[in-house]
């Protein structure tokens, strides 16, 4: 190992919410360095996804994802027209296909999306959908949500790192952190930081660590904070906290994706079936080419999985049985052999419906400062999956209130 360097602010990960958090706190005026495990940014949870701008309407009124993708969405979108990065706003139809969802379901939709400040939303009649929206979908009825849209996610994440730079910040590829930890010294290098961090021959004394690790940000969680004892002083204030064995675990959830072949989207707009437990349904999405993919779905890890890198990215084509029962519900007129493997994500959760414990899947995103684990300058950033791409300018901003309130900004 080498000497160790004192770093002002370490992000570990380059995805998009560690590219966010780079150029806030670079543009606070802190040195920041990006540790990236992989050859290029963005390689993760960040390119595996439907690029969909959400609106905001999902998600429990008072939660953070509630919170972050409507405050998100409205910075992504001028963002994006301020730097010309590709996007558009398509529009989106939550579409009914029973009674029952006519009746309970949307109603619950309309009523949690006001409360989650989400007001441009419109109730549609099926014929409102087949003669002004989507002729080839069938429905009993549905939702038009018009700020939804589409982004090239690749090209906003160059322009944040483009501004981080600008910034002063470093990117560090091909740095994987192989070790964390909490100092039980007050100071390290030159009287400063107490959060090491070991990466690819580098010591990295930190005042700042933001971990952004995406699937693996549990494993580095429980890296740092599983180098401290509840009996340790871990917040500076000369007391025991007793939060030093606070960690969360991730669980993890495949979603497949299989594109439209051979024909033209029968779509205008974004389509998606009402929510289920774990996911937002097998929906149709039209990417900035014209292309038509349908997906995710919820396919379930084990959980005894602790490294997501063992789970399988491929795509079974057997599996697309299941997409042509679902998209049929409301796309009746889909052809046999029209979908195509395409590729898959991993979604971390907090939580897993078949724990023994029971626990259910929390809906939320995780951001553990100082005030959960007591190390100032600390933030662990768990559970963060979709909208994540939506929220993140905001969340980055939260981070930097978060540090703000520990003093080291």
């Amino acid at each position: 190992m080498s000497v160790a360097h004192h770093v002002e602010a370490c992000i570990i990960g380059a995805g998009v919410i560690g590219l966010a958090t780079a150029r806030a706190l670079a543009m606070a005026g802190k040195e920041v360095l990006i540790l990236e495990r992989d050859p290029t940014i963005g390689s993760g949870i960040s390119s595996r996804n439907s690029e969909v701008i959400h609106a905001g309407i999902y998600y429990p009124p008072g939660s953070r994802k509630a919170k972050h993708c409507v405050a998100g969405r409205n910075m992504l979108y001028e963002y994006c027209a301020q730097r010309h990065i590709p996007h558009d706003v398509k529009g989106k139809l939550i579409v009914a296909t029973s009674d029952a969802q006519l009746k309970y379901d949307v109603p619950q939709i309309l009523r949690q999306a006001r409360e989650n400040g989400v007001d441009d939303l419109i109730q549609l009649s099926d014929e409102d959908v087949h003669l002004n929206f989507e002729s080839e979908v069938t429905c009993r009825g549905a939702i038009f949500s018009p700020s939804t849209g589409v982004l090239d996610s690749h090209s906003f994440m160059l322009s944040l790192l483009a501004d981080a730079e600008e910034y002063g910040a470093t990117l560090a590829l091909n740095s994987k952190v192989v070790g964390a930890s909490v100092s039980d010294s007050e100071f390290n290098v030159d009287g400063k930081g107490r959060i090491i961090i070991e990466a690819e021959g580098m010591q990295l004394c930190c005042d700042i660590v933001v971990n952004c690790a995406g699937l693996h940000s549990a494993h580095i969680s429980s890296l740092l904070l599983g180098s401290m004892t509840t009996s340790q002083d871990i917040s500076g204030s000369g007391r025991n906290t007793g939060k030093g064995d606070k960690m969360q675990r991730h669980f993890y959830a495949k979603g497949n994706y299989y594109r439209l072949e051979g024909q033209k989207s029968p779509f205008q707009h974004l389509v998606y079936p009402m929510p289920e437990k774990g996911g937002l349904g097998v929906h149709a999405t039209i990417d900035l080419g014209g292309n038509t993919r349908f997906g995710p779905d919820v396919e379930w890890k084990g959980l005894d999985i602790s490294d997501p890198d063992t789970i399988d990215l491929g795509v079974d084509p057997k599996r697309a049985d299941l997409f042509y029962d679902e998209v049929r519900k409301y796309w009746p007129g889909l052809r046999d052999g029209a979908l195509q493997p395409d590729y898959a994500g991993i979604r971390p959760k907090i939580g897993h419906p078949l724990q023994p414990d029971g626990q259910s899947i929390k809906a939320d995103f995780v951001f553990d400062g100082s005030n959960v684990h007591g190390v100032k300058g600390l933030v662990n950033m768990l559970g963060i999956e979709s909208p994540g791409l939506t929220a993140s300018m905001s969340i980055a901003d939260t981070v930097v209130k978060l540090l703000s309130k520990d003093g080291v900004l």
